[in-house]
């Protein structure tokens, strides 16, 4: 289809619409309960940490104790809500997702005694952050999508911010993404750039005639950044995506309890380059090989699937209100377009998609709220991992908690380039014996988890004068870690916490576990 010829797409929306409430309507016919066979495994508690006991440690910047971590382990904060970025704006709140995505070359500089004497001056590393923001003061950035009235003089708050490391130093911190709303996570390109996602399903138009729900891509030279909408990718609750380096095809989750698809983008254009996604291409959404509309919103240690794809013929779709019928959720409640699509063609389902990341042929893919409560409602559990072998499509359960020792609620995900997995936790303070506080959850190649770090941020008023920082006072040890991810040879670990908003480069004897 030529994306760009109205009166064709008008045609296909009404159609693909029809089709969808069509084959909703028999909801009932194609579902099937999934039980939970006795038997099947979850892990209810952590291992041991191979890097040893958690304990709080002083912030090299500030002198707070944000973290608590394993011995030998120092981090460094950066980047807070309310700091003066490079333009003088404060700094946006809410920090969520973010990657590295680009490697500036190490020099050589002067270092006294002359010009004949010099000293390393090791690679800078470019990382792009997300803000999941609502409606609220726009960040003024070079790309600015939606800069109209949202309704009673609210405006777009959302957008990126990019920051630079070098030499264990943080450097510099720019708007790069503003006029978008509540962008949660992303992930980066193969050809250095940044996909950030809207998490929100919504119909509503600007006043600027502008929706949202889409994916933006961020280049890491600010400037470069458009702020246009990669429209093929699907307008729906975006989370995360990843993309597989052999073929350039972009995996995306859905973040919509238990109404989520996993989908796959295939461009038209395989160049590789910044903009080379706004060329158009195939949106496809999972399905179960032999078994429509598979439920994957329970799930047991080591259950595997078969998948193919199906295509989902408008990723532009307004929402659809779902049928009476439709698994464990009201009737009426809204689905977006390109999940209606999809389950009309017998795809799957996830509870909430949430972080995805690549690594050496595999897509490793977080479920946040796999599994049952305490009520037995299905999709409320303590959350996933699930493992994508891409070469054989088959999907794997790699990691299912039974219990929030186990992990709570893990969310984004990340990848050392040594194989070593890193989950943010989003289930609230999760207390355990350090006390309450999120935690960073690795998990070993078994797919055990332990505990690496913990939430540790409680600030008094004094405290944030002594530091000069700007944020409210209070307890945030509930709130969530987000946007973990590594630098390419593995040696930091830059993550967030969302509230107050703060970000860290963590640095230590990496060598002694798993990570």
């Amino acid at each position: 289809m030529d994306a760009f010829d109205p009166s064709r797409r008008q045609v296909l929306k009404g159609s693909a619409a029809a089709m969808a409430i069509g084959a909703m309507g028999s909801l009932g016919a194609l579902y099937s309960r999934q039980a939970l066979a006795a038997h099947d495994p979850t892990r209810l508690a952590p291992i041991p940490s191979r890097y040893g006991p958690l304990a709080p440690v002083a912030d090299r910047s500030t002198g707070l104790p944000l973290l608590q971590l394993p011995r030998g382990f120092s981090y460094r904060s950066f980047g807070w809500s309310g700091d003066r970025m490079d333009d003088g704006q404060p700094c946006p709140d809410r920090h969520d997702g973010m990657a590295v995505v680009s490697v500036r070359p190490g020099r050589r500089r002067p270092h006294g005694g002359g010009a004949e004497r010099f000293r390393p001056h090791g690679p800078e590393y470019v990382l792009i952050r997300n803000h999941e923001r609502g409606a609220a003061s726009p960040i003024q950035a070079p790309g600015m999508y939606d800069t109209g009235d949202l309704g009673g003089g609210q405006h777009a708050g959302g957008g990126t911010t990019t920051l630079s490391y070098r030499n264990g130093e943080w450097g510099s911190l720019e708007p790069s993404l503003g006029g978008t709303l509540v962008n949660c996570a992303g992930g980066p390109t193969p050809w250095g750039t940044w996909l950030s996602c809207e998490e929100i399903k919504s119909d509503a138009v600007s006043s600027t005639g502008r929706k949202h729900g889409y994916v933006f891509e961020v280049d890491p030279r600010s400037e470069r950044t458009s702020g246009r909408p990669l429209i093929g990718l699907g307008r729906f609750s975006h989370e995360a995506v990843a993309i597989d380096p052999r073929t350039g095809i972009v995996y995306l989750t859905e973040d919509d309890r238990n109404k989520a698809g996993l989908y796959r983008f295939i461009p038209n254009d395989r160049a590789g380059r910044y903009g080379s996604l706004e060329h158009g291409g195939r949106l496809q959404a999972a399905r179960v090989r032999g078994r429509r509309n598979a439920d994957l919103t329970v799930a047991s240690i080591g259950t595997e699937y078969a998948l193919e794809w199906v295509d989902v013929p408008d990723p532009d779709l307004d929402s659809i209100a779902a049928p009476a019928g439709y698994p464990d959720i009201s009737a009426g409640e809204t689905l977006s377009g390109t999940f209606a699509q999809a389950w009309s063609e017998g795809a799957l389902r996830m509870s909430r998609g949430e972080g995805i990341w690549y690594s050496y042929g595999k897509m490793f893919i977080v479920d946040t709220s796999t599994g049952v409560d305490a009520q037995g409602r299905k999709g409320r559990g303590n959350g996933a991992v699930w493992v994508l072998d891409l070469a054989s499509q088959r999907l794997r359960a790699l990691f299912v908690s039974g219990n929030q020792l186990a992990a709570h609620n893990p969310d984004n995900i990340s990848v050392s380039a040594r194989g070593g997995v890193i989950l943010c936790e989003d289930g609230g303070e999760s207390p355990d014996e350090y006390g309450p506080g999120a935690r960073l959850i690795g998990l070993t190649r078994a797919g055990e988890s332990f505990y690496f770090a913990k939430n540790n941020v409680a600030l008094t008023s004094q405290q944030i004068a002594d530091a000069g920082k700007t944020v409210p006072e209070g307890d945030y040890r509930d709130t969530e870690f987000c946007g973990a991810c590594w630098d390419p040879f593995a040696r930091t670990l830059f993550v967030n916490m969302q509230t107050p908003g703060i970000t860290v480069a963590i640095t230590g004897p990496w060598e002694r576990g798993p990570l």
